[in-house]
């Protein structure tokens, strides 16, 4: 993740992180579902205190632009990245039909890929 903290800034380190991470989610470079770094390796990789970065992600879930679920990690919401809401509902009825059908990941991704390339 591109995230660089200006120490010299006025802007407190944990508004960089959060600032930097809203951004990359508007502008699509972090999609709906894609999972960030753990709290601990993302402050090590900035140099910062664990405390910091877990602020932002904390203020982040409060603004609803991530989802915070356990081990499985803080994932960045559909609203976060400019998903419209139906498309994400779509999504999640399409993923909950393809696992009841018995499909892998793999395969249901495979066959959307596949339809938007070649549309019936």
């Amino acid at each position: 993740m591109d995230i660089i903290i200006d120490p010299a800034s006025p802007v407190p380190p944990y508004e960089q992180v959060r600032l930097r991470i809203a951004a990359l989610a508007a502008d699509g470079t972090l999609a709906a579902g894609t999972r960030l770094p753990p709290v601990r390796h993302l402050a090590a990789d900035l140099g910062l205190a664990v405390n910091t970065v877990a602020r932002a992600y904390r203020e982040l879930e409060q603004a609803g632009l991530v989802e915070t679920h356990g081990r499985a990690g803080t994932l960045v919401t559909a609203a976060a990245a400019g998903t419209p809401t139906a498309a994400a509902a779509a999504a999640q009825r399409y993923a909950d039909e393809t696992k009841s059908l018995g499909l892998t990941p793999e395969a249901a991704l495979a066959l959307v890929q596949a339809v938007l390339r070649h549309p019936c």
